[in-house]
C-alpha cells in the first residue's frame, strides 16, 4: 500500500468489507517508520477479511416532520418549537433528560462546553440571531446573547456573523468577544475592522485564530483575549474551512504564481514549514483523525499536517460523502449506498485510512457524527448507532 478532515473498503456483498479498487495506498514510509507501517498494513489487510458486525443501535423517539435533530457532547435534541427535547445519546429509548420551551426560527445548530449547550437560533438567510445557554444536564436557561456563540475549549466565544444568503457564517464582522461560559457577559473585545475569519484551535489550552481579509492573523487566547502571536498570511480565500488548524499547524490553501498550493505554518509565529502543490478543480479540505484529509472528484488522500508528505491515497473514496460532525480529532464518518441503492454502508476514516463499520437499513437520512455514535433519522425516529464496536 502507499498522503483537508481509509482501511480497505471493499464491497464483498453489503455485509463484507470493501471492494479491492477501493484499498488505500499507504505512503512510502519515512526512515524510522518501518515498523509501523508494517503492522498498520497488515491491519488494514486484515481489515476486510472478516464481516462486518452489525453495529450496536438504540432507537429513540419520533421527530415530526417539521421537527430538527442536532447533537451537542452527549446529548441528542429533538427541536420541534415551542419544544426542545434531550435525551441521552446513550440511551435514547428512554425518557427525555429535560424539556424546555425555546421561539421559532429557520434552523439551529448546537454544541457543548463547560456543562452546557449552547443552542444558536437562525434566521432566514441562516444567519445566526441568538445564543442561548442551558444547562447540559437539567435544561435550565443559564443566559441568552444576541450573537452566535462558539464554544472554545471550556470557554467560549461570541461573534456577529456577516449576512449573506449565499454563504451564511463564512466571515464575522464588528467584533470577536470572550464569552464567560458561567454568566454569558463578555470579558474581552478584539475589534474587526472589515471581515475575518474565526477559528477555534482544537489542541488545549483554549485559543482562537482570527484571521483578518487583510492577511493579518492573529493567535488569542480564549480566557483573556491576550494576543499570543500575530503573522501575515499570502492572499487566500479566507473562509471557515480555510485556513485549517491541525497538529500544531495552520495549512492554508491559496494561489501562487506556479498555481495552487497548501502551505503549512507552525503557531504562534507563524512561519512557514512546508508547502505542496494542489490540482486545480474543487478541492475539499478538512480535518480528521489527526491528518489533513483532502477529497477532490474520485480521490481521497491524506496529508501528515507536520511536514505536508502524503499519509495514505483511496483512489475512489470520492464515492463515498461525509457525515457533518463537529471533533475534528475524531474519525471522519463516511456513508455511501450499498449494491441495493437502498441500505447505506458506513465508513470510518481514522489516522490509518478507511474501514467499513457496518451497514443501515432503507429509509435512513439526515445522519451526524457526533464522538463514538451516528446519528439518523429512519423511519421518522432518532436512532443511534455505536461507531466503536461496543454496546
Amino acid at each position: 500500500m502507499s498522503g483537508s478532515p481509509v482501511a480497505a473498503l471493499i464491497e464483498l456483498g453489503d455485509e463484507r468489507g470493501a471492494p479491492g479498487a477501493d484499498v488505500p495506498r499507504r505512503a512510502r514510509p519515512h526512515r524510522g517508520e518501518s515498523a509501523l507501517a508494517v503492522a498498520a498494513g497488515c491491519l488494514l489487510l486484515l481489515g476486510p477479511a472478516a464481516p462486518v458486525a452489525a453495529l450496536p443501535s438504540a432507537v429513540g423517539p419520533p421527530v415530526p416532520v417539521s421537527g430538527t435533530v442536532l447533537v451537542a457532547g452527549d446529548s441528542v435534541l429533538v427541536v420541534d418549537p415551542p419544544e426542545l427535547a434531550a435525551y441521552d445519546a446513550a440511551a435514547p429509548d428512554r425518557a427525555p433528560r429535560w424539556r424546555a420551551r425555546v421561539s421559532v426560527a429557520a434552523g439551529w445548530s448546537a454544541e457543548s462546553t463547560a456543562g452546557l449547550l449552547l443552542i444558536v437560533e437562525r434566521g432566514q438567510v441562516g444567519q445566526a440571531t441568538a445564543t442561548t445557554a442551558r444547562d447540559a444536564a437539567t435544561g435550565q436557561q443559564r443566559w441568552r446573547r444576541p450573537d452566535r456563540v462558539y464554544a472554545a475549549g471550556d470557554q467560549a466565544i461570541a461573534v456577529t456573523e456577516v449576512r449573506s444568503a449565499i454563504e451564511p457564517g463564512r466571515r464575522v464582522e464588528g467584533a470577536v468577544r470572550g464569552v464567560d461560559p458561567a454568566t454569558g457577559r463578555t470579558r474581552w473585545t478584539v475589534p474587526v475592522p472589515s471581515t475575518a475569519v474565526v477559528t477555534v484551535l482544537p489542541e488545549a489550552p483554549a485559543r482562537v485564530l482570527l484571521v483578518h481579509d487583510s492577511g493579518l492573523a492573529r493567535v488569542h487566547d480564549a480566557r483573556g483575549g491576550a494576543a499570543l502571536g500575530e503573522g501575515r498570511l499570502p492572499p487566500a480565500d479566507y473562509a471557515p474551512d480555510n485556513p485549517q488548524v491541525v497538529g500544531g499547524r495552520l495549512v492554508l490553501r491559496h494561489p501562487t504564481a506556479a498555481g495552487p498550493v497548501l502551505t503549512g505554518f507552525d503557531l504562534p509565529a507563524f512561519t512557514a514549514r512546508w508547502q505542496r502543490p494542489l490540482p486545480g478543480g474543487e478541492l475539499t479540505v478538512r480535518r480528521c483523525a489527526g491528518l489533513l484529509c483532502l477529497h477532490l472528484g474520485r480521490t481521497r488522500w491524506a496529508l501528515r499536517p507536520d511536514t505536508g508528505a502524503p499519509a495514505w491515497t483511496w483512489p475512489d473514496g470520492g464515492a463515498w460523502r461525509a457525515v457533518p460532525g463537529r471533533r475534528p480529532a475524531e474519525p471522519l464518518v463516511l456513508l455511501r449506498p450499498a449494491a441495493d441503492r437502498e441500505r447505506l454502508l458506513v465508513g470510518v476514516v481514522g489516522p490509518d485510512g478507511p474501514r467499513v463499520r457496518g451497514v443501515l437499513p432503507p429509509g435512513t437520512r439526515e445522519c451526524r457524527a457526533a464522538v463514538t455514535r451516528l446519528v439518523c433519522r429512519v423511519d421518522g425516529r432518532v436512532t443511534v448507532w455505536r461507531l466503536d464496536g461496543r454496546g
